[in-house]
């Protein structure tokens, strides 16, 4: 139960010092991953319809009382309310695409979007490369989550599980949301994709987890992952 305490106390700091910045996309991002976690763990369902609602009720506080939140949701509902500049051009860049794009090089969202290098990246891969090759760098992502969990399965330690499951999660999501906010699904968010926006601090960040996802699923040699499951508390 200590252990409980302690890592809700955590995730509350870390929330508490993303809202003061403030960053509601990465509050998201915390969240969400942090809600599947305790899932995946086995808590029992009423602390997580508990903590849903609290979500919820958060979400609304931020809707009535920022006003950037407040003007990023309308925009998103009607885009009459405010400028869609950014979101309308990623949406035209994947029109100009259609299958098989205009070959690298050839687009022209890449020299207009401000955020081309980073948050629209999948617009300009779908623009100079078509429909064929975002589906296959979704897939992609899929495959690379897929694999993490799958390993997360087989760990027979409930920490490196746990853990494991977490930053593939966490990975997944981030490539949902950008390539969401980038075919007008999500409204807008600065989120890059991982491993194929620019650099900088989110490149190393997604590194880095990539390499705890290694540390983690590692196989030991005087362990036989094959004969042995984790399997969640019971509640």
């Amino acid at each position: 139960m200590t252990g409980h305490v302690i890592a809700y106390m955590i995730f509350a700091i870390f929330v508490g010092l993303l809202i003061v910045q403030p960053d509601f996309g990465q509050t998201a991002l915390v969240v969400l991953t942090f809600g599947t976690m305790l899932l995946i763990y086995g808590i029992p369902w009423i602390v997580v319809l508990g903590l849903a609602g609290l979500c919820a009720s958060g979400v609304m506080a931020a809707y009535a009382l920022v006003p950037h939140v407040t003007s990023r949701i309308d925009r998103f509902l009607n885009p009459d309310k405010g400028d869609t500049f950014q979101v309308d051009t990623a949406t035209a860049a994947f029109h100009n695409g259609g299958l098989l794009g205009t070959g690298p090089g050839g687009g022209q969202a890449k020299q207009i979007l401000p955020d081309a290098h980073t948050d629209f990246t999948f617009a300009v891969v779908g623009e100079e490369f078509g429909l064929i090759a975002c589906i296959g760098l979704m897939l992609l992502f899929a495959f690379v989550v897929m694999r993490i969990l799958q390993r997360a399965k087989i760990v027979p330690d409930p920490f490196p599980a746990i853990a494991l499951s977490g930053l593939g999660i966490v990975f997944g999501l981030q490539a949902v949301i950008n390539m969401g906010v980038n075919v007008s699904l999500l409204p807008a968010k600065g989120m890059t994709l991982p491993l194929i926006s620019y650099g900088g601090s989110s490149l190393i960040g997604v590194a880095f987890a990539m390499g705890m996802v290694l540390a983690f699923s590692r196989r030991q040699p005087h362990v036989s992952l094959a004969s042995t499951t984790w399997q969640p508390i019971a509640t």
